[in-house]
């Protein structure tokens, strides 16, 4: 196996097993290479009702051990994610494709929520309210919500687990992740630490259960283990992040139990580049932003929108930077674009760019001949592509999230129609102006700009730092994740009013008897 599988103890697994076809066997592959890495034996329905039993097993102490100590655990295992940070984020390369510096990147997004959760473990605070009955106090306080679940996809493998897990559990809750099964392998990895903590602390000593079924682990299909978790009464809440599709039949079936969703869906991302904007910056913001994990964030730029004055001369330095593109293996240096995570996402990616070219774009870089230029080698390479849309012009490609390195162009005459574009999609996550113009970029930040949850000037879409609150409107769900106040979505929040009189008045002065 590979040596990084060795170096974190994954090829010790049980789960974990020759990378040869096999009934009831995942094969997990590289993108770069498009070779098998391991099987990865797939769990049962039987399975996750033996986990979530589990699960809930320890639920009860663990919500009853002080949210600090629950915190300085958290800390401890933001601290082992530390210690094995390179190998963790080459893990994450080698599966996922994005290149090094991302995959680093992303686990360093672990150790910082690990870090947020620590701190908001002594800082789950609720409000003092004043009673308008005399010899009354009134306020609020947050319990956790019990075992969750969480549904994670391909793209960011450890971050938008541990994004959900740190919060989860400094909160008080234990959970169930369901990984993709295009990247089990940093799930077990990423499990396999968590567990190595909680089998070393000594802080939580369960009485029933072991400590490390606070962080459940199921890899199974969506059919035996996908479904039954949805529907599951026993998780009150499910954190999905996926396609919008997905989102619709995991946000209606939750919704059906009247159970709580927290949903991180699509994006279809839009840069607006204002005539008076740096065009250095906002060039390399782009570049990044539509470039950076081969166009497979949900935060990628799939849009940009110029104005009319400086949309040739931006163009012609994107397509100038476009071709110095590096293109490879992604974990070599130097690499700035990496592969596709598998073939279909290629054919889509073609299969877009003709639709593009048919509904009347102008194709400047890339297209179909960037992705025959690999067809013969290994891997699921491609050339990012810029397709300038027609003046006046919004074809109906350009609305859909083509999750590959395929940007758009227009061009515009006044803010306010470019932010009109921008608000146009089916999707609200991020957005991003480029202007040094006051008044522009206010204009872009108030009620009637920008309707993404996520809206910047003048840096890119992509980039999130994980002391916001993380997350889209429309079509994107409408969850938060990571920073700010998301530690609300894993808790319930109870109203509590203690009398210390000897009389009982009533609410809004109703007299009764």
């Amino acid at each position: 196996m590979h040596d990084i599988l060795k170096r974190l103890g994954i090829d010790q697994d049980p789960r974990v097993v020759a990378a040869t076809a096999a009934d009831g066997v995942v094969l997990t592959h590289s993108p770069a290479t498009g070779e098998p890495i391991a099987g990865v034996k797939l769990e049962s329905t039987a399975d996750y009702e033996a986990l979530i039993k589990r699960c809930q097993a320890v639920q009860r102490e663990w919500q009853m051990l002080p949210a600090p100590k629950r915190g300085e655990i958290v800390r401890r295992i933001g601290n082992a994610f530390r210690e094995h940070e390179q190998d963790l984020g080459a893990l994450v390369s080698l599966e996922m494709g994005k290149i090094l510096p991302e995959g680093v990147g992303e686990v360093v997004e672990c150790i910082d929520i690990a870090d947020f959760a620590v701190g908001l473990s002594r800082q789950l605070h609720g409000l003092t309210m004043h009673s308008e009955r005399p010899q009354h106090r009134m306020y609020e306080q947050w319990h956790p919500m019990g075992t969750i679940g969480i549904i994670t996809a391909f793209n960011f493998p450890v971050a938008v687990w541990a994004w959900n897990a740190m919060l989860a559990a400094a909160c008080g809750n234990t959970m169930i992740w369901k990984p993709s099964l295009v990247t089990p392998l940093c799930a077990i990895a990423m499990t396999k630490v968590a567990h190595r903590v909680m089998d070393e602390q000594d802080i939580f000593q369960p009485t029933q259960g072991d400590a490390k079924d606070v962080f459940g682990l199921v890899i199974g299909t969506d059919s035996e283990v996908g479904e039954p978790m949805i529907h599951d009464r026993r998780l009150p809440l499910i954190s999905a992040t996926g396609s919008c599709r997905m989102g619709r039949v995991v946000g209606a079936a939750v919704a059906q139990r009247l159970g709580r969703s927290l949903l991180e869906l699509g994006g279809n991302n839009a840069i607006i580049v204002m005539p008076d904007a740096d065009l250095d910056l906002a060039v390399r913001g782009t570049v990044f932003g539509a470039v950076g994990t081969a166009g497979q964030r949900c935060t990628s730029t799939r849009r940009l929108i110029v104005h009319s004055s400086v949309v040739d001369d931006v163009c012609d330095r994107l397509v100038a930077a476009y071709k110095q593109v590096p293109i490879g293996d992604p974990l070599a240096d130097g690499t700035l674009m990496g592969p596709l995570i598998h073939q279909e996402s290629v054919d889509a990616y073609r299969a877009a760019i003709e639709t593009a070219a048919s509904q009347g774009c102008e194709i400047l870089v890339g297209g179909t001949a960037g992705v025959d230029e690999f067809a013969s080698t290994p891997g699921h390479f491609v050339r990012p592509t810029i397709a300038r849309v027609p003046k006046g012009g919004d074809p109906d490609m350009a609305r859909e999230e083509t999750f590959a390195p395929l940007l758009y162009v227009y061009e515009f005459e006044d803010l306010d129609e470019a932010i009109g574009l921008q608000n146009s999609v089916d999707q609200g996550l991020s957005s991003a102006i480029f202007t040094d113009s006051f008044r522009s970029a206010e204009n872009f930040l108030s009620h009637n700009g920008s309707d993404c949850g996520i809206a910047n000037v003048n840096i890119g879409t992509s980039g999130a730092e994980i002391g916001g609150a993380f997350g889209g409107e429309k079509d994107t769900g409408g969850g938060r994740e990571s920073g700010s106040d998301a530690w609300k979505a894993y808790m319930r929040r109870q109203t509590c009013t203690m009398n210390w009189g000897r009389d009982l008045p009533l609410a809004q002065g109703i007299q009764f008897g």
